[in-house]
């Protein structure tokens, strides 16, 4: 079995809630505050703060301080390595039922002889 990469299963775990992702939804039109993110969702600030610094530990959104206001972004290039990982286990599962094609239609050329 292939070593775990922890900050793959960081950027995944992050994923893994509905929260984290429709900030993550919202964030990918622009930038905002962290009240303009939590405003849509029914839950205490100290909660919400949780979701984000989940998303930061994952290296998927950045804030930054301006003033008194912190702003949030999406990181470049933040799902790179989950799309890199996903796409990797699609080449792999592409060449498995390439090989499974070839294997049934050698079968149907040995019985229909």
């Amino acid at each position: 079995m292939a070593k775990s990469d922890p900050n793959l299963d960081l950027c995944f775990s992050a994923l893994g809630d509905p929260t984290r992702r429709m900030i993550l939804h919202r964030l990918a039109r622009g930038d905002a505050s962290v009240s303009e993110l939590a405003a849509p969702h029914d839950m205490a600030l100290p909660s919400f703060m949780g979701h984000l610094r989940k998303l930061e530990e994952a290296g998927l959104v950045i804030s930054t301080k301006q003033g008194r206001t912190r702003i949030c972004r999406l990181a470049p290039d933040a799902f790179t390595p989950a799309r890199d990982w996903l796409t990797e286990q699609r080449d792999i599962w592409e060449g498995r039922l390439d090989r499974f094609d070839d294997y049934v239609t050698d079968l149907m050329k040995e019985r229909s002889k």
